[in-house]
């Protein structure tokens, strides 16, 4: 089965950007500081409503008529209520789960976030604090959640796979992120040894991973493994005798190909997505399937401006001052052809997952987020920009 599928983005893991509504009458820049700056009641009530508004049944039903067949669905660590002040959430899986199998869509459960985060980024719940792997106890908690979804859910029509960590963030990307000036701590006594993770960290965990989540699902199940910004560093790891049915994750973000020196027309990205993003997808797949878990048409071209990797008004910056303004026609004629050239490059491997579903901006009224429409896939679906019958 090749993966046409969706990222479930902002439901059950929050990032301020794709919802700034959520966070409104606080400071806090991620979800690790949002029940810090309001009443436990107004946190509950704030959470449930999301979590019960943002995706429904509804939904489901969408992603299967635009012809999509699997969902990723990114997952907290606190997914089972044991991590106070923060909400579980495992009734919501469940009833994606069921969600799902009514219209015959499959689910890769995505842990996303871990205690004291695996990369410092705001989609790992805590910005600028990267010691997750430095502390035995919590990696040994986070074993335990994968476990304890695979015995919840391994037998279950609807699951694909699960991902025992979402980017975990190794040296090279630590460095041309720069992590702790592009995502600042609150806390810096609590940030003090932030640190990339090792390769030799993200094997051992893997592997034990693995041990913990196999015995517990059924043998079409897949185990999928991010690769930590190092798609090709995985080889002889992947391939070792004793692993049925893994996986291998790579996210490839055009706005990091920015950032690696990608002209910023549109000749430049489809030369990259031709010459990078396609070699590599054919290359890996020879020796293991290989999906790209995270991507979109989201590009500095269409917004106007170099966004410098992606930063958005949050990150302080100004997208007044465009240095053009693209035409709807130029916009849909440029995110098409994009589509079509990533969707090609991932039919190399085992298919895709679009970050994301929806998001909650307003980009007509709130000028600095125009161009960031093409996060959202139904929209970009129901404005031509990405195509329907995939």
């Amino acid at each position: 089965m090749k993966v046409k599928g969706v990222n479930l983005g902002n439901w059950l893991v929050l990032e301020k950007w794709m919802s700034p509504a959520l966070f409104e009458g606080t400071t806090a820049e991620d979800e690790y500081y949002l029940p810090a700056q309001l009443s436990p009641e107004v946190y509950e009530a704030r959470i449930k409503i999301h979590r019960s508004e943002y995706i429904t049944e509804r939904d489901f039903a969408t992603i299967k008529r635009i012809g999509l067949n699997t969902v990723r669905i990114p997952v907290p660590y606190f997914i089972f209520g044991d991590r106070p002040p923060f909400i579980g959430c495992i009734e919501e899986l469940d009833k994606a789960f069921a969600w799902a199998e009514k219209y015959g869509i499959q689910v890769l459960i995505d842990l996303h976030t871990a205690p004291f985060s695996q990369n410092g980024f705001d989609n790992g719940g805590i910005c600028g604090v990267c010691r997750w792997s430095q502390k035995p106890e919590e990696v040994e908690f986070v074993l335990n959640v994968l476990e304890k979804l695979a015995k919840r859910y391994g037998k279950r029509r609807g699951l694909f796979g699960i991902t025992p960590i979402n980017e975990p963030i190794t040296e090279p990307m630590w460095s041309m992120m720069d992590v702790p000036n592009r995502y600042k701590p609150v806390d810096k006594e609590l940030a003090a040894g932030s640190a990339p993770n090792t390769l030799e960290f993200l094997r051992k965990f893997y592997q034990d991973a693995y041990d913990r989540i196999r015995p517990n699902i059924e043998g079409d199940k897949y185990v999928v493994f991010h690769d930590a910004f190092q798609i090709h560093a995985w080889k002889e790891f992947i391939t070792q005798p004793g692993f049925k049915n893994v996986m291998l994750d790579t996210h490839q973000y055009l706005m990091v190909a920015e950032a690696m020196g990608c002209e910023q027309t549109l000749n430049g990205y489809i030369k990259y997505i031709q010459e990078e993003y396609a070699k590599d997808i054919a290359a890996i797949q020879k020796y293991v399937p290989i999906v790209c878990g995270e991507w979109c048409l989201f590009n500095s071209y269409a917004v106007g401006v170099d966004t410098k990797g992606g930063q958005t008004v949050l990150n302080g910056m100004d997208f007044d001052e465009k240095e053009q303004v693209m035409d709807e026609e130029t916009k849909k004629h440029l995110y098409a052809q994009l589509a079509n050239a990533q969707l090609a490059a991932w039919d190399r491997g085992t298919g895709y997952f679009y970050w994301s579903y929806k998001l909650l901006l307003d980009t007509v009224n709130e000028k600095n987020w125009a161009g960031w429409d093409c996060w959202d896939l139904a929209k970009s679906v129901d404005l031509g920009w990405f195509p329907a019958t995939v």
